[in-house]
């Protein structure tokens, strides 16, 4: 009798086993339909950039510098905000495709269209007057003058972000992101040579690789517009609306706690490399400092395409009304991303000072690049945690609580010990590094506490008000 008992118990153990291996399979093949384009995208957006700076770093070192301060800067600074504002649609269109309301997806891309044109047409000052800003906040006057001139180079890229952002988070929201990568890993294809073009065959130095850089970002936009005009979002895009302009306010409002919340993170960042230009030897802190966050911040687009991934999963379960899906998702996208960290810590152990000569032949920076080395392989580590938890809050609508967790963790811990050790000790740009890993963690663990104390349940309501708030009758189905 209890050998029949035993061999009862063992047998449900292996279905539950082997039903627990299922659930995990069917959850991560949907996560990686999100996530792998993503981070295809991301990973080659972003790399249209650092190829960008590796051109005009092999031009010159003041130029290099120059490019870092109003990449890391000028233009972190307001894809920060168009970013931030943009997970708004990221969140109304994830739980909207959740919900079976596929017709107010187009609503909210146009809606955003809207906002983040006004929001970068008020912020262009930041470009114009790039200069003047970079001298008053105490930065040398030749990297001054040389991040001033490629400033002005940056506004017509800049101006992609108000399509680029918002519709690869419109696409992405109803599982159609894989346009998105196939267009952006042509734009990398297609942005070397451009770039070969412009620098060496035309010698237009600068002024080449920067021109370069805005043309290949225009044709990802030109290539999206066509892809949705076109009728291959047939359920989600139909045509231009006045309905657009309705209801901005509440979405304005939720616009800007996304725009705060990605902020406070992305501009931590750019506070750190201000601080590096105020060290004794300005041109290599920068150079130093900056081409390390570049390569963590190319293995970051992965876990961006995690978040994004998180957004979707949580948003799509939250408009479903599924909690104890959102709670398993959660759970298998943590798990896979931190398995992704894992590998790139020990690659960035393994290249050290090999990775700055793709960027610069100066070996004052490779060596300064070298002793950071370690602390950039533990900040790919946590870049593969916080990311993905960022992104259950975007899915969720809590950006306006992540945008204070944040504030407290940056501001208030990261940025004073990063001054402090920098400054105050002998250790320099390593002790600004060791500040910011300081507030990156405290995040990390905030962040890990507040997703487990979450009622999801609750999140169901909420998600579903809102989207009966801003609900809108199709004209298909009056």
């Amino acid at each position: 009798m209890d050998d029949e008992i035993e061999t009862k118990l063992l047998r449900h153990e292996n279905e539950d086993e082997g039903n627990l291996k299922q659930r995990i399979w069917a959850e991560a093949k949907k996560i990686w339909m999100v996530a792998l384009p993503g981070i295809i995208s991301r990973v080659c957006a972003f790399g249209t950039i650092v190829v960008t700076q590796s051109f005009i770093g092999h031009i010159s070192d003041i130029d290099l510098a120059g490019y870092a301060l109003i990449q890391t800067l000028s233009v972190r600074f307001v894809n920060g905000i168009l970013l931030g504002m943009s997970s708004a649609t990221e969140t109304l269109c994830g739980q909207a495709f959740g919900a079976g309301q596929h017709h107010m997806m187009g609503i909210y891309l146009q809606r955003s269209w809207i906002i983040d044109f006004i929001t970068l047409t008020v912020l262009l000052p930041v470009f114009i007057f790039g200069t003047q800003i970079y001298k008053l906040v105490g930065e040398e006057e030749s990297i001054a003058n040389s991040g001033g001139y490629i400033s002005l180079w940056f506004i017509p890229f800049v101006y992609n972000f108000v399509f680029s952002l918002t519709i690869q988070m419109y696409l992405q929201a109803q599982l159609k992101n894989m346009i998105i990568a196939w267009l952006l890993a042509f734009q990398f294809a297609i942005h070397i040579p451009l770039s070969l073009l412009f620098v060496y065959k035309l010698n237009m130095g600068v002024s080449g690789a920067m021109i370069a850089l805005s043309m290949s970002s225009w044709f990802l936009v030109i290539g999206e517009l066509i892809y949705i005009f076109g009728g291959w979002c047939p359920h989600s895009w139909k045509g231009f609306t006045v309905a657009a302009f309705k209801d901005l306010v509440p979405v304005v409002k939720l616009s800007l706690s996304s725009g705060v919340m990605v902020c406070l993170e992305l501009w931590y960042y750019a506070i750190l490399v201000l601080l590096a230009g105020y060290m004794v030897d300005a041109e290599v802190a920068i150079s130093a400092f900056s081409i390390c966050l570049n390569v963590s911040a190319w293995e970051f687009m992965i876990s961006m395409g995690f978040l994004g991934a998180a957004c979707v999963r949580v948003a799509n379960e939250l408009g479903r009304g599924n909690a104890k899906a959102v709670r398993f998702s959660i759970q298998v996208l943590l798990g896979t991303s931190i398995a992704i960290g894992l590998s790139f810590f020990v690659l960035c152990l393994a290249f050290g000072k090999k990775l700055a000569y793709v960027f610069t032949d100066d070996d004052r920076v490779a060596d300064t690049v070298s002793d950071l080395s370690l602390l950039l392989s533990f900040s790919v580590l946590l870049n593969s945690i916080y990311p993905v938890l960022s992104g259950v809050a975007v899915g969720a609508g809590l950006q306006s609580t992540v945008a204070v967790v944040n504030l407290l963790c940056f501001y208030l811990i990261g940025v004073p010990l990063g001054a402090f050790l920098g400054y105050l000790t002998s250790l320099q740009v390593k002790g600004i590094w060791f500040g910011m890993m300081g507030g990156v963690l405290t995040q990390t663990i905030t962040l890990v506490y507040m997703t487990w104390r979450t009622d999801w349940d609750d999140q169901v309501r909420k998600a579903s008000q809102r989207l009966a708030r801003f609900y809108l009758k199709s004209d298909e189905n009056p």
